[in-house]
């Protein structure tokens, strides 16, 4: 059995991987401090955001935007903290420089008083390009693991 490596392709360095880990931590820390706005500007103008077994895809920063305001106010208004944790992170990077990205979220909601309840496993499947230094999300895939595929 071979084993992947750096040198083959399919993993990227160290310093590369604790970047693509850093921005998640920040772009997850936007939506569960409900900062949609900002967190839609982690997506380039032209992304597509992909939940098809709950939604039909957005398109555009502007529609992601309208979707993950219209969320936050309404675990806001409802007493509820919403938390994302990712894990299982696979990074891999593709000629252009772009990175193709693998991983397990699991999302979670609390409510004010009450019991944590994890409600949702996915699999998410993002294209992040480079931007300013850092990286945007081109497309976000996410797969729910109930949806049996």
């Amino acid at each position: 059995m071979t084993l992947p490596t750096e040198q083959d392709g399919t993993f990227v360095s160290a310093e590369l991987y604790a970047q693509v880990q850093q921005f998640y931590a920040f772009q997850m820390n936007l939506i569960d401090e409900r900062d949609a706005e900002r967190w839609a500007d982690t997506f380039t103008e032209d992304a597509v955001f992909q939940e098809a077994s709950r939604m039909d895809p957005l398109h555009g920063r502007g529609a992601i935007r309208t979707s993950a305001r219209a969320n936050a106010d309404r675990f806001l208004h409802s007493g509820v903290q919403l938390r994302h944790w990712l894990g299982m992170l696979q990074v891999r990077q593709e000629p252009d420089g772009s990175l193709r990205t693998r991983c397990y979220a699991l999302a979670m909601r609390t409510p004010t008083g009450g019991e944590l309840d994890v409600f949702v496993s996915v699999v998410c499947r993002d294209h992040l390009v480079p931007a300013d230094g850092g990286w945007l999300v081109a497309h976000r895939d996410l797969t729910h693991d109930s949806a049996g595929k």
